[in-house]
């Protein structure tokens, strides 16, 4: 054994800590986009072509623009049925090479005393784009859970 062996973690472990964090920043702005109601802060965490699926349908969004239309009346469709907040549980992250990470996230509804009402789930593919930030590309929306 060598005198000068460090004790850190491996770099593949750095590395996803440091793949975490990113993916919990971009899933913290998509949820403070989200409460505020702000459709252009959530257009600019996509890159479009992309998805959006789901049991009652798919949607191809090929505009931020179209996000932006989509999301920015999540707000009032939420405060419709007593959520005023949610944040971003991040349950499962995987690499699919070096542009691709899938992110497993619970988003609990939150009403305005913080008590969760109920929660949906999600699945979102997110890619690098040419300056190297991830940019949500595909959500496979998985339901609510009561």
């Amino acid at each position: 054994m060598e005198a000068h062996q460090r004790h850190t973690q491996p770099r593949g472990v750095r590395l996803e800590h440091v793949l975490h964090g990113e993916v919990q920043d971009l899933l913290d702005q998509l949820a403070r986009a989200l409460v505020k109601g702000d459709g252009n802060a959530i257009a600019a965490l996509w890159e479009t072509p992309a998805l959006v699926i789901g049991a009652d349908g798919v949607i191809a969004v090929s505009s931020r623009e179209q996000v932006a239309e989509f999301f920015g009346s999540a707000k009032a469709q939420y405060n419709a049925r007593g959520v005023t907040g949610t944040r971003a549980d991040l349950l499962d992250l995987e690499r699919v090479g070096d542009r691709i990470v899938i992110a497993a996230v619970r988003w609990p509804h939150l009403a305005a005393d913080g008590r969760e009402v109920n929660s949906e789930s999600s699945d979102y593919t997110l890619r690098r784009d040419d300056a190297g930030k991830l940019k949500i590309r595909a959500v496979l929306m998985r339901g609510t859970a009561k």
